[in-house]
């Protein structure tokens, strides 16, 4: 008798699907497995739900066969999960290949360095009298892109942020020769001395983020920092590629990263304001564009921690 029901469940929970599905009632999200229905399917869900808890109540004990599993329980069993748990799409290529520009090769270093605060005009003095030199020099296959104090946020903290055009070759072949640069080599001592800490990461930029480049002042600049959830940053990057565009206009956007060593599912976004007022100007303009609320509902759950840097480039930064 218990089986029967479960097949009479069965049946009609197939056939409030077939019905919801044709008459286009039943709209599935696979982001985290949200699900949007109407009220007749609601009902007919509870209703057979609840015949399952019944029936299973009223007869698990007189009816061994209840325990075995049937083919159309499996498939009742099968559909019912579909719904709740979320899908994730297979991929058969890496992050990197599939968030940024394939026909570029380009890899990014960015440095904290977090110094002694007696020490901080004289590290930024040593910093102003090496690293333009190693810039400028065509033996270096690297360019500073942007080098700053942070303002608000951790203080006493000097942020580098360096391009490599070549990839992973372009940084051995740095590093190999800076190793054989005496001023480098004495650069490299002095600074440890006014240090107390210091951490970095290698990063790739996004495709649909702009390339850094230099850009005249006075600015300040705003890195804001996302530790996302492991598995969620070509999610991330979807609703980004669309997101951008409402970030555009005033020419804010400087550039996007995401990390390949280090911190790991690690997304670092550079803006650019002329002050801290034109900063909440721009960033409540955003608001009343239509789509930025839904970019913000979405991609907010994706990530785990944020912290955001609000930096003063020094005199030897290409971006003012």
């Amino acid at each position: 008798m218990a089986t029967g029901v479960l097949h009479r469940v069965s049946g009609g929970l197939g056939r409030a699907k077939s019905r919801a599905q044709s008459a286009g009632q039943l709209v599935v999200w696979s982001r985290f497995g949200h699900l949007q229905c109407t009220c007749s399917v609601i009902i007919s869900v509870v209703f057979a739900v609840s015949c399952c808890a019944i029936s299973l109540v009223g007869f698990c004990g007189g009816d061994d066969k209840l325990g075995q599993a049937s083919p159309s329980n499996v498939s009742l069993n099968s559909w019912f999960k579909s719904l709740f748990v979320r899908k994730v799409d297979p991929r058969k290529d890496t992050h990197a290949n599939l968030l940024t520009k394939n026909e570029e090769s380009n890899l990014y270093k960015i440095q904290f360095h977090n110094v002694k605060p007696e020490c901080l005009d004289a590290y930024n003095k040593l910093c102003e009298d090496v690293l333009p030199s190693i810039h400028a020099d065509k033996y270096y296959p690297c360019e500073l892109v942007g080098t700053w104090n942070t303002w608000y946020g951790e203080q006493d903290q000097a942020v580098h942020l360096w391009r490599y055009r070549g990839g992973y070759p372009a940084l051995t072949e740095v590093m190999n020769k800076l190793k054989q640069n005496q001023e480098f080599t004495a650069y490299r001592k002095e600074r440890g001395k006014m240090l107390m800490s210091r951490r970095n990461q290698l990063l790739l930029e996004f495709s649909f983020w702009n390339e850094p480049v230099p850009r005249e002042g006075p600015n300040i600049y705003e890195l804001r920092s996302y530790q996302l959830r492991p598995g969620t940053m070509i999610e991330w990057g979807n609703y980004w590629a669309r997101a951008i565009r409402y970030r555009q206009h005033n020419r804010e956007a400087v550039g996007g990263f995401f990390s390949q060593i280090g911190n790991l599912y690690m997304v670092h976004h550079l803006w650019a304001y002329k002050d801290l007022q034109s900063r909440e100007d721009t960033r409540n303009g955003a608001w009343q564009q239509e789509g930025w609320d839904e970019v913000v509902y979405y991609t907010v759950p994706l990530i785990q921690h944020m912290d955001s840097r609000i930096m003063i480039p020094t005199k030897a930064s290409p971006l003012k």
